[in-house]
């Protein structure tokens, strides 16, 4: 669905999400490492704000509107789940200390956040434009959970990453931790720190996740509105996240599965909303995501219910030399 969304509502949206920002990035100011318990509790304070701005859009647009932002949330808060598998074995392969491990995410989160904004402006966009570009969205959901459901495990070498190789090339970098600083000087001049290589890691892994998540939540909804709602609110929450399941991982064996299914899911929603099928009801995509997501849950821990609960083991525990 879609609606006219004033220009105050945009701006008091983006207000909203700086001061939520400016309060985290407030209280971690002195990098102190984050337990369970912290990341819960912000982990249900991001939750929380993202289940009560689907109360906000139902009193302002009604259900449907509010059903559809729900729908994307729970896409988008899915989806981050991989990211969290992704962001654990990088920090693992650089053996990134845990007090600086919030710091890249928090600054990871922002750059994600233009990210998914320029891309649901240009998907939405191409949507409207060009009828065919939903069986090119719809395609490459499907590809993607293919690609998720088949070739999860392959192991990833952040030092293989095109991004990541060019900064190495073109920025002056120096191997080693300096705090929690990103720029050092060293012999006079300016030069990067592994801990910028690490965020530069970061940024383009999550480059490739937007596009997925987003052009996921627009087979469900072309309004940018929503569609930027849904990805921020489910963004914001990625870092309590993280630490709330960096040491469960090897718990959700199966979810990838799950995730696989929603994407194929979505690509099969885009491409039945250009037939005479037409959009699915709001009621049976969330309907199909929340038994996908349970489903896929309760498999995973009944399959590794034996299995010690321990931190995720990607890589070398030492920094990673350029």
């Amino acid at each position: 669905m879609s609606f006219p969304v004033p220009w105050w509502a945009w701006v008091a949206l983006t207000v909203a999400i700086a001061l939520m920002l400016a309060v985290d990035l407030f209280l971690h100011r002195d990098n102190h490492v984050i337990g369970f318990r912290e990341a819960a509790i912000w982990s249900t304070v991001w939750i929380a704000a993202g289940l009560a701005f689907g109360v906000v859009l139902w009193l302002w647009q009604g259900d449907e509107a509010a059903g559809t932002y729900y729908a994307g949330y729970l896409i988008e808060k899915a989806l981050s789940v991989d990211n969290v598998f992704v962001f654990a074995l990088i920090f693992t392969y650089f053996a990134v200390p845990p007090a600086y491990q919030h710091k890249v995410l928090f600054w990871g989160v922002v750059g994600a956040l233009l990210f998914r904004l320029v891309f649901i402006f240009v998907g939405a966009e191409l949507l409207e434009t060009f009828f065919w570009t939903a069986y090119v969205f719809g395609a490459f959901l499907l590809w993607t959970g293919w690609k998720m459901a088949f070739q999860h495990d392959q192991e990833i070498d952040p030092n293989r990453n095109l991004v990541v190789r060019a900064v190495r090339r073109i920025v002056p970098t120096d191997a080693r931790y300096h705090g929690d600083r990103f720029f050092v000087r060293r012999d006079g001049r300016r030069v990067a720190t592994l801990l910028f290589v690490v965020l530069v890691a970061v940024e383009a892994t999550d480059l490739i996740f937007a596009v997925d998540s987003v052009a996921a939540v627009l087979a469900i909804t072309t309004s940018t509105f929503i569609v930027w709602t849904a990805n921020a609110f489910a963004v914001l929450g990625l870092r309590s996240l993280y630490f709330c399941l960096a040491g469960l991982l090897r718990r959700f064996t199966k979810l990838h599965y799950g995730l696989a299914v929603l994407l194929a899911f979505a690509g099969v929603k885009l491409i039945l909303s250009e037939t005479p099928v037409g959009k699915l009801p709001i009621p049976v995509t969330l309907g199909v995501i929340v038994a996908t997501l349970a489903v896929s849950i309760v498999w995973s821990l009944a399959a590794t219910r034996r299995a010690p609960v321990t931190d995720g083991d990607a890589g070398p525990r030492t920094p990673v030399g350029s």
